[in-house]
Parts: C-alpha cells; sequence; structure tokens
C-alpha cells in the first residue's frame, strides 16, 4: 500500500534523540528519509550507549533511525557543499538540530536553501530556540526539564529533585515539529512556498505543563513535589498492595463510591474528611494511609481484577520487561523485528499510532553510515564518474558504496 508520505522526501542533518526521532516518524509515514552524515564520524548516538553489539552501531542509534537511508557527505567541504546543495533541490523537508548559528556558519541555513528550493519546509530543533537570552545556552533534555520547572515538582515531597527517566523534552519537542512540519507541508499546497519552524526542548517541556500552570495562575502557589499523586483530584496514584504497587485513579464521586464498594469500606463516604474531591485533595495524606491499610489484604493484581471489573481504572506497576511481554503490548504489536545487515535480528518498538487503511511497516532497518551514498546520488542523476569524482574530492566518505537491504 502507498503510505501517506511517499511522496515526501526529508533530509536528516540532526543527530542524538529530538532531530532523528521527529524524521523517524515522517520515515514511518512513508516519507523518504534522508540521513545526511559527517564521513567516518556519523550521527553520535551511534557510539552513544553504554553497552555494545556486534557491530559499531549502538542500539540507541538502531532504534531511532528506522526507515531511513544513510548519505555521507562532507559540508565543509565546497564539492561536499555543493553535493548537498543537489540533495536539497530535491527535499521536501529538512530537519537540523545544530545549535544557532551554526548552520549558517555551515551555509546550510534557511535563508540559503530558500533560495535554492522555495517550497522547502525547514525546521531547527534547538535547546531554547533560535532568539532570546538564552539561545546559545547547551541544548538537552536535562537542561530543558530543569529549566521549564518539571524537576522541581518530581520526586517525593522533600527529596532531592528528579527528572523524569523517559526525556520527554527530546521526544516532545520531535512530535511537536513533526506536527508543524506536516501542517507546513499542507499549508504549503495553497502557497507553493515552504517556510521555516522554529522548535526547542525548553518551550516543549513549558508547553506540557499543563497541570502545573494552571494550579500555579488559579492559586498563585508554586507547585511542589507530589510524588505519584495528581495535582487535581484524589485518590490518583499509586498504593502499595500485599506484594507490589499498584495504580489507582478514582477521580469523581461515581469511582470513589465504586472503589470504597470494592475496599469493603462504605463509611468512607460519609467521613467529612473525604466527601468530596476537595476535601479528599486537602486530607491525601491520610486518605492514602487508610487505604494502604485496606489494600495491604491482597496482592495487587487481586485488586487490580476487583478494581477493573467495579469500573475504576487501575493497573499494576510493570517494569519494562513486564510491559514489553504484556498481552496488550503483543496484541498491538509494540514489538517488532527487523533484519540489520551486522546484527542480525533486532527488535524495535513497534508504531504507537496505527494507520487502517495504509498501515506503517519497517521498510528499513536504521542504516549502516553512508550506506546509500551511492544510491541516493545516483538517483539525483550523477554520473558513477561524478560520484567517484566527488569522492576522491573528499566530498563523500569511503563506505558510501555498499548498500544496505532494504
Amino acid at each position: 500500500m502507498t503510505l501517506p508520505l511517499s511522496r515526501i522526501r526529508v533530509l536528516d542533518v540532526s543527530q542524538i534523540m529530538a532531530g532523528p526521532y521527529c524524521c523517524m516518524l515522517l520515515g514511518d509515514m512513508g516519507a523518504d528519509v534522508i540521513k545526511v552524515e559527517t564521513p567516518g564520524v556519523g550521527d553520535q548516538t551511534r557510539r552513544a550507549m553504554g553497552f555494545k553489539l556486534k557491530g559499531e552501531d549502538s542500539g540507541g542509534f538502531i532504534a531511532l533511525n528506522r526507515n531511513k537511508r544513510s548519505v555521507e557527505i562532507d559540508l565543509k567541504n565546497p564539492q561536499g557543499l555543493e553535493a548537498f546543495y543537489e540533495l536539497v533541490r530535491s527535499a521536501d523537508v529538512l530537519v537540523e538540530n545544530n545549535r544557532p548559528g551554526v548552520a549558517a556558519r555551515l551555509k546550510i541555513d534557511y535563508p540559503t536553501l530558500q533560495a535554492i528550493n522555495p517550497r522547502l519546509v525547514y525546521a531547527s530543533i534547538s535547546g531554547f530556540g533560535q532568539t532570546g537570552p538564552w539561545a546559545l545556552r547547551p541544548g538537552l533534555d536535562l537542561i530543558a526539564q530543569a529549566s521549564c520547572g518539571a524537576m522541581s515538582v518530581m520526586g517525593e515531597p522533600g527529596g532531592e529533585p528528579m527528572k523524569s527517566s523517559v526525556p520527554f523534552a527530546d521526544l516532545g519537542a520531535a512530535l511537536f515539529a513533526a506536527y508543524a512540519i506536516l501542517s507546513a507541508v499542507i499549508g504549503r499546497g495553497e502557497t507553493g512556498q515552504g517556510q521555516y519552524i522554529d522548535a526547542s526542548l525548553f518551550e516543549t517541556a513549558l508547553g506540557l505543563s499543563i497541570w502545573e500552570t494552571a494550579e500555579f495562575w488559579g492559586t498563585g502557589r508554586v507547585p511542589s513535589p507530589l510524588g505519584s499523586a495528581n495535582r487535581m483530584s484524589a485518590p490518583y496514584q499509586a498504593i502499595r498492595a500485599a506484594d507490589r504497587h499498584l495504580v489507582i485513579g478514582a477521580a469523581n464521586p461515581k469511582l470513589w463510591a465504586a472503589l470504597c464498594a470494592v475496599i469493603e469500606r462504605p463509611d468512607l463516604l460519609a467521613d467529612p474528611r473525604f466527601t468530596d474531591n476537595v476535601e479528599r485533595l486537602k486530607n491525601r495524606k491520610a486518605l492514602i494511609a487508610l487505604l494502604e491499610q485496606e489494600f495491604a489484604r491482597r496482592p495487587a493484581a487481586e485488586w487490580v481484577d476487583l478494581l477493573l471489573a467495579a469500573g475504576v481504572p487501575a493497573a499494576p506497576i510493570q517494569n519494562y520487561e513486564e510491559a514489553l511481554d504484556c498481552e496488550q503490548a503483543r496484541a498491538r504489536d509494540m514489538v517488532m523485528e527487523g533484519e540489520h545487515p551486522i546484527e542480525g535480528k533486532v527488535k524495535m518498538l513497534g508504531f504507537p499510532v496505527k494507520l487502517r487503511g495504509t498501515p506503517q511497516q519497517i521498510r528499513r532497518v536504521a542504516p549502516l553510515l553512508g550506506a546509500h551514498t551511492q544510491e541516493v546520488f545516483s538517483e539525483l542523476g550523477l554520473s558513477a564518474e561524478r560520484i567517484e569524482r566527488l569522492r576522491a574530492a573528499g566530498a563523500f566518505g569511503a563506505r558510501g558504496k555498499t548498500a544496505v537491504p532494504a
């Protein structure tokens, strides 16, 4: 089947996480994503993980770069830069995540490339955006989580500052950038013109802080850590059972009454400390202590079954081994396999959103460095002789002749 973005060509001139993840999402929807990498070096994530596989590329790189082709181009080499411009003429989208100013020094900034291809949608992902007094600060997920306020509300009350282990600033910036890119591509259908997109980790992390900013503006109180609890309702958090923790979400009067029935404590409905959500939030510490006394009577799995049967949202807290192997993940194909030329069969996360009419596919595993240089530039009309001359001039890496199986 023809995937929705099969006519879109994306140049991935990014590395590490936010840019590559954004481009992988577009590739999963059918875009022809060409990863432009420095000869002999490539994306830093190729070497970034703390464990070794069979080959040189890390598991993290393999996880972030499926459905892409790789070309090696030395953008500091004049002939390499001209070859890159040839690629730009064929592109619909470019994604880069250099620190502000670097793209201009390399002569691959938006004004330069817009003059070459006015239809180009150009997305920059940086730590703090292209403008403002913090624009040139280093931009990492950790820095964004700290700067946006998120780390001030994570962890237990009175505990040390904590960050989210899931890098939501990086991944969220990728998602926002992909949303903006597709909006710009649709808009280009009306205007014929591309445009510039400025995405940042800081604004992403701050933009996702919905409940925290609502609390601050609504009450004037600076939000503080709540552990696993929720700012807007109680009980809505982790509860310890006889063997392990589970989570429950009794966020309205009906669910609160159902919870009281499951634990056989109808008297709690008349307790003035818990009569409504406002009181339960005010007396959350006492509420959770009381609930944990009741939940200590059974293992978590039994409570989850009882709560779900009564219509109360509940779930065990699974580790990743359990989550990847649970019946829902299996039913939804959230673990998939691809054939890597060095690693053999590799596991990858499945597609987190499904298109029924044009289901996504793993068309390519993450490419070896420069594996498609010859292929891509041949498609642009460059002869084998010219490609060899460019290679001899240092425009391409030496490994660009070997294609990776699709």
